[in-house]
């Protein structure tokens, strides 16, 4: 398999804005584009293969063809294991919270979902809600949510234009208005929502809580930054490269490409890019295309050396 580009998997929602739309080149027909998925086997939405000999064909038919194509590391997950996305959050996102891998596949019989978050954009009074803003006991939590409080609990974190933050499952969150980001998690779609604003969905109904298992799975203390160590930031850090998170799910890097930036995706791992700011152009071989913000390029695994020309800057994540 050659490198290739990926169409998104587009998802509308009652809190999503049009910029992806407008400034990234998502293509749909829906009214907003809340969430483009721009690498993904999940089956609530697969990413789409644009050009080469796969073109047309969903990136999840051609792994569970060819598992190679995600390296030597791939073959400890049960299914592909990230999904890449951006979010536009026009309004509030729903306070929620995900269950770590083994409260996940025991309850949901699927994957955790540990994610990371790239602010690529944020209006001045911009936050997101990360945690508590001290530790309280389950009860606490529980009364919380029923009594209507729980605000008064969370912690707010003030965001701007490049900022990172890591989110390890069982962490409470929340993006909040006014926020544009990349996203690099699990591959997962298992959310537990615990506050939306008394919002109604499109049935007209308030949207479900899932206040139980919430409950069993959040972290209630506050939110610790995670910061890659020195082994890690030594394995990853060039003039060009920023490593932003090293775990053992995957790695995350900026890239900030002002001339070439060459690089490899060898035997271990896939290589996702994703073009945040910029144009250039991508070769790997005889593969040669042009690159535009807002595109996702995937490199299998063992493609070898690609280089990368142009005043362009890049999420780089690997597994």
């Amino acid at each position: 398999m050659q490198p290739v580009k990926m169409k998104p998997y587009v998802s509308a929602t009652i809190w999503g804005g049009r910029r992806l739309i407008d400034e990234y080149g998502v293509r749909t027909d829906k009214e907003n584009a809340a969430e483009a998925w721009v690498l993904s086997c999940h089956p609530n939405g697969c990413g789409v293969i644009s050009g080469g000999e796969y073109d047309g064909k969903t990136l999840r038919s051609v792994y569970e063809a060819d598992r190679s194509i995600c390296g030597t590391r791939g073959a400890r997950f049960p299914e592909f294991p990230i999904l890449i996305k951006f979010i536009d959050a026009r309004d509030n996102l729903s306070i929620q919270v995900h269950p770590d891998e083994a409260y996940a596949r025991r309850v949901e019989h699927g994957a955790g979902k540990t994610e990371c978050w790239y602010i690529l954009d944020a209006d001045a009074d911009a936050e997101l809600a990360l945690g508590f803003r001290g530790a309280i006991d389950r009860e606490t939590f529980r009364r919380s949510i029923a009594d209507n409080t729980l605000m008064d609990y969370v912690q707010k974190v003030k965001v701007r234009k490049g900022d990172f933050f890591f989110i390890e499952s069982g962490t409470l969150h929340a993006i909040c208005k006014g926020v544009l980001l990349a996203e690099v998690q699990q591959n997962s779609d298992t959310t537990y929502r615990v506050y939306d604003y008394d919002r109604r969905g499109a049935d007209g109904k308030p949207r479900a809580l899932h206040v139980d298992k919430a409950v069993d799975v959040t972290q209630t203390v506050p939110y610790e930054p995670v910061v890659p160590g020195e082994a890690d930031r030594a394995r990853f850090d060039t003039p060009q490269r920023t490593l932003l998170a090293c775990c053992d799910l995957f790695s995350v890097c900026r890239v900030d490409c002002r001339d070439t930036y060459t690089d490899a995706a060898g035997e271990e791992s896939f290589v996702s890019l994703l073009v945040l700011e910029g144009d250039g152009s991508f070769v790997c071989g005889e593969t040669v295309f042009p690159l535009t913000k807002g595109e996702s390029v995937f490199i299998p695994a063992n493609a070898g050396a690609y280089t990368v020309t142009g005043k362009i800057q890049l999420l780089e994540t690997r597994i």
